[in-house]
């Protein structure tokens, strides 16, 4: 059945504060800025919000040196995230709040929390692939790839530097979450297509210095923001499957002309790929592929993959 959600990203950086600012004056001028921004897309009604990495730094403010770093997150403790909470609270919606944070272990981490819509924090992501930079402001690298379980469906993250590597894509494409977020200082180009359509996953995007992008599984921009506004809200519906056209052209005829609009097939083209969704209450985009014999597109691999190796030992 459609599962509509509402997702809003956020790009900017909080205004520069002075060149050594206390931390009170870096946490105030930072619940300050992304209360205002976040007001913005509150008309929209989001479901969730993403921000951009390391949020709650203001602009100029390099934290370059080990021991600053480690004063400032301790200093700030949890006053962002808390003011954070409040609006996720009042608002019923979810928030990312990405900073660095000081993990139950002592260690200094890049994260994501996303704070759920009762204020509590649903689940963190620790940033896999950091810069050497980071590694020698002493932040340490995560292991783990948690999917986090939300009211709307699964999710995954990933911070940056992250969308370079292989390794944690992987990880995802094995626990298929229905949406990535993704918290960045850089674009990602091309990677955030890639990462859709590899994880057939919809994916949101908050970049600091460029804006928000909202991908769809075949790696279609849904919503992007522009150079007048650094922020986007879209509407996406997670009720949707990946499926190749090879040996689907004739289901996906037959669920078309039965379902009409209750059934829709995008196709971003030159992929060979589209997207099937249910527009309706009354079944799943699972039980269409089902209904008319529709083969999904990691089920055609892996049957293409069983064809090519029959064929070498054959030969």
């Amino acid at each position: 059945m459609a599962r509509y959600l509402t997702v809003s990203a956020i790009g900017g950086r909080v205004p520069s504060v002075g060149a050594e600012p206390s931390t009170s004056a870096v946490v105030d001028a930072a619940v300050s800025y992304w209360k205002s921004r976040i007001a913005e897309v509150l008309p929209d009604r989001p479901d969730l919000i993403a921000l951009p990495e390391v949020c709650d730094r203001p602009e100029g403010i390099a934290l370059d040196d080990r021991e600053r770093l480690s004063r400032f997150v301790d200093e700030r403790g949890d006053a962002v995230l808390e003011q954070l909470a409040r609006i996720a609270r009042e608002n019923r919606c979810y928030i990312t709040y990405p900073a660095a944070r000081r993990a139950s272990d002592g260690t200094l981490r890049n994260s994501i929390r996303l704070v759920d819509r009762a204020g509590e924090v649903a689940g963190v992501y620790d940033k896999n692939h950091l810069t050497i930079g980071e590694i020698e402001k002493g932040v340490v690298c995560g292991a783990e790839a948690p999917v986090i379980e939300c009211d709307f469906g699964r999710v995954g993250c990933a911070i940056c530097y992250d969308l370079n590597f292989d390794a944690l894509r992987e990880r995802y494409v094995c626990s298929r979450p229905d949406l990535v977020i993704f918290s960045s200082m850089y674009h990602g180009g091309l990677m955030q297509r890639y990462w859709a359509y590899s994880c057939r996953a919809h994916f949101v995007a908050a970049i600091g210095a460029m804006g928000g992008y909202v991908l769809s599984p075949v790696g279609e921009t849904v919503a992007e923001s522009t150079n007048y506004y650094d922020r986007v809200s879209a509407r996406v519906n997670l009720d949707c499957e990946v499926v190749h056209l090879d040996y689907n052209w004739d289901g996906l005829r037959k669920a078309r002309r039965k379902y009409g609009t209750k059934v829709k097939v995008f196709d971003p083209g030159l992929l060979g790929s589209v997207l099937i969704s249910s527009e309706t209450d009354e079944f799943g985009a699972r039980d269409v592929v089902k209904e008319f014999g529709i083969e999904l597109l990691d089920d055609y691999f892996a049957r293409a993959l069983e064809a090519q190796a029959a064929n070498r030992a054959a030969t």
